[in-house]
């Protein structure tokens, strides 16, 4: 499954701690790891902290070696494919999605390969992503989450003393923005193909929608989203509060114009605030809602850990992923990527460190998040359909109830295929 949401930064990378190729070790058991790498150049690459995590697991347990293969998020799952076409599976894989892995019957489940200290660490919400058909084996390894951000410096220009909470506040704002800023996107709206499922992921839930329901069906063509997006269609991008043509607009480019001070507001992952440090004043929010009779917005996603059965190292992937899973590495990771954990104790860590004040409402959200449906194995398809359609669905003039109709024909189609050769 490729990756879906958190930080689109490939670099290339290969640590080979015990050689080349996936072999034994002389005296004991030779793990091997594909991980992706979150760097964004030599200086932060991946290796090094799989590196120096490998030499310490090595030291508390001699019997077992650890290689690790850093591979860039563009190449991972296509390298990951050609590994288990060659019959050189790997014992782990770090990447974006399990799914179908699953179908293949390659993984071992969650509960052969975590303590039960390990798995009631991890946050229930997360746990319950990882699961196919009630059963967990999606690992959870770092994740993000989604709030609102806005532009103080923007915001006081226009008279906004707060930031929205409600759609019709929102609207408000935004056309205070377009009055009183001239040259500023009041609303940063992105459904190009970089990550349009996301965006719209959460446009629904704050209308009382969702794009899946708790069973596992599409409900992309629902009568709350269609409500939702006529919204947006109607109250943002015909009254010019936001691009003239989201489909056309990508994630990076809207996060880009809020770091140049070109936008007011958006939806934005921790990574914005790290781009944003420095040069804009920005404040953050939950994410307003349709109405206050709506449930509060929490959308994350999650990058996450397989364990595979065909070299029989349960065992030994049990002791190296309880050792990853600890504390000290987690919270290690999560603080050199601006990223957010996925355990108990680290959460707690980081919500206590007033070094990390500008997460809290990011953090706020993990416990409670609401997920991609990752356990289906059509939503690396489903979610390529909407990358590439929901912009049409709020482009003005057009049929956005029909596009909607279509997608959900196209994602219950897919759905029905993955079944049938599961």
């Amino acid at each position: 499954m490729k990756r879906t949401a958190l930080l689109p930064l490939p670099l290339v990378g290969c640590l080979l701690l015990t050689g080349c190729g996936f072999v034994s070790g002389a005296n004991g058991v030779t793990l091997t790891v594909v991980a992706a790498d979150y760097g964004d150049d030599p200086a932060n690459s991946s290796t090094a902290y799989w590196t120096q995590l490998a030499k310490d697991f090595e030291a508390a347990n001699s019997d077992v070696k650890v290689k690790v293969d850093v591979v860039p998020w563009a190449d991972i799952d296509k390298h990951v494919a050609q590994l288990i076409a060659d019959g050189k599976i790997p014992d782990v894989v770090q990447t974006g999605g399990f799914a179908e892995q699953v179908t293949a019957d390659r993984l071992y489940p969650v509960g052969d390969v975590l303590s039960i200290d390990t798995q009631a660490n991890l946050l229930d919400s997360f746990s319950k992503a990882g699961q196919v058909l009630g059963s967990q084996y999606g690992i959870p390894f770092i994740s993000s989450s989604r709030v609102f951000v806005y532009n103080k410096a923007i915001f006081d220009k226009a008279g906004i003393t707060a930031p929205p909470t409600t759609w019709e506040e929102l609207r408000k704002d935004a056309e205070q923005v377009k009055a009183k800023v001239p040259g500023v996107t009041p609303y940063a709206l992105p459904l190009g193909p970089e990550e349009a499922q996301a965006e719209s992921m959460i446009w629904s839930m704050s209308g009382g929608g969702a794009l899946s329901d708790n069973v596992g069906n599409y409900t992309v063509d629902s009568q709350p989203n269609r409500e939702t997006f006529k919204w947006l269609r109607t109250n943002l991008v015909d009254k010019g509060l936001t691009y003239a043509d989201p489909g056309k607009v990508n994630r990076a480019t809207a996060f880009e114009d809020f770091v140049n001070g070109k936008v007011a507001m958006l939806n934005g992952h921790p990574g914005l605030l790290k781009a944003a440090a420095g040069k804009v004043q920005f404040g953050t929010a939950a994410i307003p809602r349709k109405d206050k009779t709506v449930k509060p917005v929490a959308f994350g996603v999650a990058d996450w850990l397989m364990a595979f059965k065909a070299n029989g190292h349960r065992a030994e992937i049990k002791k190296f992923l309880n050792f990853t899973l600890s504390k000290q590495n987690t919270l290690k990771f999560d603080e050199e990527y601006n990223l957010l954990p996925v355990t108990q104790d680290t959460l707690d860590e980081l919500s206590a460190n007033p070094a990390h004040q500008d997460l809290t409402e990011f953090l706020k959200v993990l416990p409670t998040a609401n997920f991609y449906p990752y356990g289906d194995p059509s939503w690396d398809k489903v979610s390529s359909l909407l990358k590439q359609r929901m912009g049409e669905v709020v482009r003005s003039g057009g049929n956005g109830d029909g596009v909607l109709g279509e997608l959900q024909s196209s994602a219950a189609a897919e759905s029905s295929r993955a079944r049938k050769s599961g």
